[in-house]
């Protein structure tokens, strides 16, 4: 017998009804009926969604390579919400407990209904929670199987006062490192001294590639990118001897064609250097998130570990285009999210 109480009859979700270039155009939001869970399953009632805009934008346009998707198809990835309804034999839940999910499609909807294996237990269903998974786990995998962090380095997070960005700052920070921060305000620039950032550079004011060369003539050793473009070349220029760049991102080509770019081929700056390039994607690396994500949960109920949420107000399913456009345009502080 299911657990359920009185949920409504229906409810909304957004999906991707056709490939589109712009992200606004691909997507509908639909009414379905509400589900009832099968015997392993929990009906989940969305509290807060976390905002992918780079992955929103490549997955309507059907660019992500390791996805065949075929419109049309639910959107969204990370939510934390109250769990509405128990399967027979779910036995770890009850109604009422506050849980987080990161399966794909699960995140831009009201309900959903996931298998109780995939299901995270939290304290609270609060948006703070929300933006250590999957965003702190994919900065801290990243930063340790990607780019062998070590302690007593230079690390520089691009995009640092962003949702994975300023995780990744204090996590460089925790590990013993001296963790220089790029931004592009004020606003940003104080967060990330709030954060223990040792070296703040607003690239609206200052030259990235003059303040390292002058700054860190020996070069950085750990380079976490997520911006690409002229930051991702000025970034490699200034690796140190074995210096190590991840790709996590490259949000200055989201949703814009991609640049073509004819200059000598990068081997000629590596290997003189030792140097290397390395790309990260979360998904073939999930053999490590679980044991991430309980450090990130132990570093954050602990004080060790701060998170930064965007103030601006996103409410409801109507509201995801424009908070997708507002990180797309680089106006976060923090993980953006959405309050259902």
């Amino acid at each position: 017998m299911v657990v359920l109480k009185t949920n409504p009859k229906t409810y909304r979700k957004l999906i991707s009804k056709q490939f589109d270039r712009d992200f606004a155009s691909a997507i509908e939001i639909v009414e379905v009926p509400m589900p009832e869970p099968a015997a392993h399953q929990l009906l989940i009632q969305n509290k807060f969604a976390g905002i992918n805009s780079g992955f929103d934008t490549i997955l309507c346009q059907g660019k992500v390579p390791y996805l065949n998707l075929t419109p049309p198809f639910d959107l969204g990835v990370e939510a934390v919400g109250e769990v509405v309804a128990v399967g027979a034999e779910v036995r770890d839940f009850q109604l009422g407990d506050a849980v987080v999910t990161t399966a794909r499609g699960g995140g831009y909807r009201e309900y959903q209904v996931i298998d109780a294996n995939l299901v995270i237990k939290v304290r609270a269903a609060t948006p703070e929670v929300l933006t250590l998974m999957p965003t702190g786990i994919s900065a801290l995998v990243a930063l340790e199987q990607v780019g062998e962090m070590r302690s007593n380095e230079v690390v520089l997070v691009t995009a640092a006062a962003g949702g994975t960005g300023h995780l990744a700052v204090q996590l460089a920070k925790l590990a013993g490192n001296h963790v220089i921060g790029t931004c592009g305000d004020d606003r940003k620039a104080e967060l990330l001294k709030r954060l223990g950032c040792d070296r703040v550079i607003n690239y609206r004011i200052e030259n990235l590639d003059r303040v390292l060369k002058t700054e860190y003539p020996n070069g950085v050793n750990l380079v976490f990118d997520c911006v690409g473009k002229q930051v991702f070349d000025t970034c490699v220029d200034n690796l140190a001897m074995r210096g190590r760049l991840i790709v996590v991102g490259y949000i200055a080509e989201y949703g814009k064609s991609v640049e073509e770019i004819t200059q000598p081929r990068i081997y000629h700056q590596l290997f003189w250097k030792a140097a290397s390039v390395r790309g990260f994607l979360m998904p073939l690396y999930q053999e490590y998130a679980a044991a991430a994500r309980d450090r990130l949960l132990d570093s954050f109920y602990s004080g060790k570990l701060q998170v930064a949420v965007d103030p601006t107000q996103f409410n409801g399913i109507e509201s995801i285009s424009t908070a997708v456009k507002y990180l797309l345009n680089g106006h976060n502080c923090g993980k953006v999210v959405v309050r259902f």
